[in-house]
């Protein structure tokens, strides 16, 4: 993939533009590998799970600078200026023309941007996310409340331009950090979930709730971890670290007949995250009976499982940290006796491993989430010796 900015040197995000990808998937492989076998793991490796060069990313997350009349989309330079990143090739094609409509609107609707080195302004950021189907997102980042009028005052306008809008929503940011957002989160459309359809699983993503940007690649990653599951074939399951529910409601919506039904939880500390997750559910209850079996909580993954015996296997999505030595300690004395583990940082993932000592890593493969950087998924599992 050749990039425009990236050769003018206007961005420097994909530290990998202009490696052949096909060297980047195998290097993310062996850096994965080696890190795995330091701690004498040695699991059989699948192929890589490959992704699209381009077009990939299903949310923006652009920076709102400039002036009123000429706003920039995109990021900051050094010095808090606005580099226009509009036409970045890693953006889904359909996101393109929901950036033009959303500038205009910046213009029309006078929504003045937030300058970084005067600490001057109203709109940081505009987050526009599109699903499978086509459906679309956008939040807007607001120093305050001052501008909700105007946007509320605009949205006919906006659902006239984007025709599959279905989640429109402001988010108070009002500290001057390096940070995306803010806690408040306003809902200004009629509806407050975007349908994000992933094999045969329709997550229901409210305004704040993580998702993985490459769906295509989400959906290969949710499958493998089927599978695996699927052939354990256990009872109980616990998803920790669940998020919207993604990797429980594949657990328990599988696609053989000849699975056994399971008891699923999912776990996740954010509750909005768990409220998506049940939404999920109820949307699944009428055409599988499975789902009566499953349920999520708001809780602390690892406070939730201290003093608990332990499932059959368990789930676990951790952040970059990953799950840290008091829920390895757990797993290493509880019931379980199948893990499956999915990483975005393969140093946090062997030191996890090296804690859990009983349990030994049987299958491994690499999931190429973010094509033109370092950055990977690693799933694995593991089963007790």
């Amino acid at each position: 993939m050749r990039c425009d900015y990236f050769e003018a040197e206007r961005c420097r995000s994909c530290t990998l533009m202009g490696t052949a990808y096909r060297e980047q998937v195998t290097a993310k492989q062996d850096r994965a590998r080696e890190a795995l076998a330091a701690v004498g793991a040695f699991p059989a490796w699948s192929e890589p799970f490959e992704s699209r060069e381009s077009g990939f990313r299903n949310k923006a997350k652009l920076v709102v600078a400039g002036s009123v009349d000429s706003p920039a989309l995109g990021i900051l330079d050094s010095f808090g200026r606005g580099i226009d990143l509009r036409s970045c090739g890693l953006y889904d094609p359909r996101l393109y023309a929901v950036f033009a409509t959303l500038a205009a609107l910046v213009t029309s609707a006078g929504l003045t941007p937030y300058d970084v080195p005067s600490r001057r302004g109203e709109l940081k950021y505009l987050i526009v996310t599109v699903s499978p189907g086509g459906q679309v997102m956008v939040r807007f980042v607001l120093r305050s409340q001052h501008l909700v009028p105007q946007i509320n005052k605009a949205l006919p306008q906006l659902f006239s331009s984007i025709s599959d809008l279905a989640v429109v929503s402001v988010n108070l940011h009002p500290e001057h950090k390096a940070v995306l957002e803010g806690d408040t989160e306003i809902i200004l459309s009629g509806r407050h979930t975007l349908p994000m359809q992933v094999n045969d699983v329709v997550l229901q993503l409210r305004p704040k709730s993580f998702f993985q940007t490459n769906t295509e690649v989400a959906a290969g990653l949710y499958r493998q971890a089927q599978a695996w599951i699927d052939e354990l074939d256990p009872a109980s399951v616990w998803d920790l670290y669940c998020g919207v529910g993604g990797f429980a409601l594949h657990a328990v919506r599988s696609p053989r007949a000849s699975v056994r039904p399971r008891s699923v939880l999912g776990i996740e500390i954010f509750a909005e995250a768990i409220d998506s997750a049940r939404e999920s559910l109820a949307a699944m209850h009428g055409d599988d009976p499975r789902t009566s079996q499953v349920r999520f909580e708001a809780a602390d993954a690892t406070a939730y499982a201290m003093g608990r015996s332990g499932p059959e296997l368990v789930i676990v999505n951790p952040p970059r940290r990953g799950i840290g030595p008091e829920l390895t300690a757990w797993l290493e004395r509880s019931a379980t006796r199948h893990l499956v583990y999915s990483s975005c940082n393969p140093d946090s993932l062997a030191r996890d491993l090296a804690a859990l000592p009983s349990f030994k890593v049987t299958d491994a493969r690499v999931f190429d989430m973010f094509p033109q950087t370092s950055h990977q998924e690693v799933l694995i599992r593991a089963t007790r010796r």
